[in-house]
């Protein structure tokens, strides 16, 4: 999504993350479209949802099919009128957002369990990008651990060259459930713990027969 937002046109606006799963669903409202003071019981002052703070940029609601289904229809009819009224607000405010939408389950399966609102799925689904598995795609592997290494040695002031032969082997035959998280977590270990240049197999904190 970074990637997407600054190769684009708006990559000089702002780029808004948020995570659906990992708001409680009694807020979930209050940061999407954001609120007045005194709306609700703790709104102590005016706060801006995601959509206003996204403004001329890009907004990712991440995990989509985790969101409430009254809450996509609410959110369906921003994208399709353009316009956003806080939570207590009296006014609509105009918006321009480009919004992209992911989610880990199958698009389709939840729109048969009633997850996912077949008209919010249809109005997001203008282009559809899937992403396979880590376990897929090794050959990605070797890019994405150089690319932690770069980030990490900067964060830890380290000197970490690169993972040696027999440690990039071990990422290589690891399934990955968690996918490219679970492999930068395990650099981002590595990194720490290694003293070389060169990250040995036992800084790997895996076991590619339990990936449990």
């Amino acid at each position: 999504a970074r990637c997407l937002h600054e190769l684009s046109p708006r990559s000089k606006g702002p780029f808004v993350a948020v995570n659906c799963s990992a708001i409680p669903e009694t807020l979930l409202e209050s940061e999407i479209f954001g609120h007045e003071k005194g709306s609700f019981t703790g709104a102590l002052e005016r706060r801006a949802g995601c959509f206003e703070l996204a403004h001329g940029g890009t907004l990712l609601l991440d995990e989509i099919a985790e969101m409430n289904p009254a809450t996509q229809a609410k959110f369906l009819r921003i994208l399709q009128d353009g316009t956003v009224r806080r939570l207590g607000g009296k006014t609509e405010l105009q918006v321009d957002v480009r919004v992209l939408a992911a989610t880990n389950k199958d698009p389709q399966a939840a729109l048969k369990d009633g997850g996912l609102r077949e008209d919010l799925y249809y109005r997001l689904n203008v282009f559809n990008l899937c992403l396979p598995p880590l376990r897929d795609r090794a050959e990605d592997i070797p890019l994405l651990v150089q690319a932690f290494i770069e980030e990490f040695n900067g964060k830890y002031q380290k000197q970490v060259r690169a993972v040696d032969g027999p440690a990039q082997d071990l990422l290589g035959k690891y399934p990955w459930p968690g996918n490219v998280r679970e492999l930068r977590n395990v650099i981002e270990r590595a990194v720490i713990a290694c003293e070389a240049d060169l990250v040995p197999p036992r800084h790997i904190p895996i076991n590619p027969a339990d990936p449990a």
